[in-house]
Formats: C-alpha cells, sequence, structure tokens
C-alpha cells in the first residue's frame, strides 16, 4: 500500500466511524482533473478531502477544485497522516450544530 493509500484508508475509517457519506470519485475520461480524492456529505453539509503523503503537495488544478468547492460553501481538507485530527474536529462540530 502507498503511504497515500494509507491516508486515504485513515480517512475513510474516520468517515466510518461518524457515518458520513462519502465516496471516491471515479477517474478517467468523464472525470475532471484536480477533483478531490474524496467527496462526501455529513448532516447535510457538503466536504471533500484531498489526501496527501508527507510533505505531498497539492497541484495548481487540485487548488483551484478546493478553492471553487470553498467559494460556494462547501469545506475542503488537505490532509495527510498528520493532520487527521483537522477533520475529525470538523465532524465532531457538525454533529453539535444539529
Amino acid at each position: 500500500m502507498t503511504p497515500e493509500a494509507k491516508v486515504k484508508k485513515k480517512v475513510s475509517e474516520l468517515l466510518k466511524k461518524y457515518g458520513a457519506y462519502y465516496f471516491f470519485p471515479a477517474m478517467g475520461s468523464f472525470g475532471r482533473a484536480g477533483i478531490p480524492d474524496i467527496i462526501g456529505s455529513y448532516r447535510g453539509y457538503f466536504f471533500a478531502v484531498e489526501c496527501k503523503a508527507g510533505k505531498g503537495k497539492t497541484t495548481a488544478l487540485q487548488d483551484a477544485e478546493i478553492e471553487k468547492i470553498r467559494k460556494v460553501g462547501g469545506k475542503a481538507f488537505v490532509i495527510n497522516e498528520t493532520n487527521l485530527d483537522l477533520l475529525e474536529t470538523y465532524l465532531k462540530e457538525q454533529q453539535h450544530e444539529m
């Protein structure tokens, strides 16, 4: 398993723990470059997660997609091995909203 795949697995486990709806968008001829690795919703809130390993950086296309998501009120995260807590904090905050 690649380092990035390990991050995706940890994110997936966290999302399952909270019961979030999520999926990994299919890449291919009908996909759009730069789309985050995971798209989801939790308690009515849209979120997207770009997974990176180590000091991996987002590309310009990924940054553009993340900005589009944030501009319309969605949450977008860039998660690696050291900051998974950012996503968990977000999920916990949504539990208190309802």
